[in-house]
């Protein structure tokens, strides 16, 4: 190296950065979101972190038979209102990403993640399900990323007896 910076690659390395950043911030911002769907969510909200030209599908055996495949703002505007009834289909939901990868091309980016989802619902059964994500970002005139594909596969389901428990946590006791 001969001590000379190079501008230009140190602003496409940055450019990169936040790139990654704001996909990240998206899909969290859309897992906290689905962790409250109910009748009071503000799907206007979901929905500005799609692309206005976006699929949203469940593939796989398990999922896609479960979810179908969406190929518009409007069908997947649609399908998430079957989740926002007066009677919500969640008591308890949350979601939990982990393993990232975030590979950004351009005003393209790719990315994976496995997702943990934990939910009881109204009819108070609950399950815990495991997925693969994988997702398309494209990046907006305005520079904003949003969601062009949204997979998700199902890795495994299972239903659980419950998740709340009134019993006391096991906590070290102070003398």
């Amino acid at each position: 190296m001969d001590g000379k910076m190079d501008l230009a690659l140190i602003l496409a390395r940055l450019d990169k950065l936040e790139a990654q950043n704001s996909i990240r911030n998206c899909i969290n911002r859309y897992m906290e979101i689905c962790d409250v769907l109910d009748a009071n969510t503000d799907l206007n909200e979901l929905m500005e972190l799609f692309d206005p030209d976006s699929i949203w599908e469940g593939v796989g055996e398990k999922y896609a038979q479960s979810f179908g495949r969406f190929e518009s703002w409007s069908a997947i505007h649609a399908m998430f209102k079957t989740y926002t009834e007066q009677q919500s289909h969640f008591v308890m939901n949350a979601h939990f990403v982990s393993s990232e990868q975030i590979d950004v091309q351009d005003n393209e980016a790719n990315a994976t993640w496995l997702m943990l989802q934990t939910s009881t619902f109204r009819d108070e059964h609950s399950h815990l399900n495991a997925a693969k994500l994988r997702v398309k970002f494209n990046q907006q005139i305005d520079g904003t990323w949003k969601i062009k594909h949204f997979q998700t596969k199902n890795i495994f389901s299972r239903p659980v007896s419950h998740w709340h428990s009134q019993a006391a946590l096991p906590v070290p006791q102070a003398d």
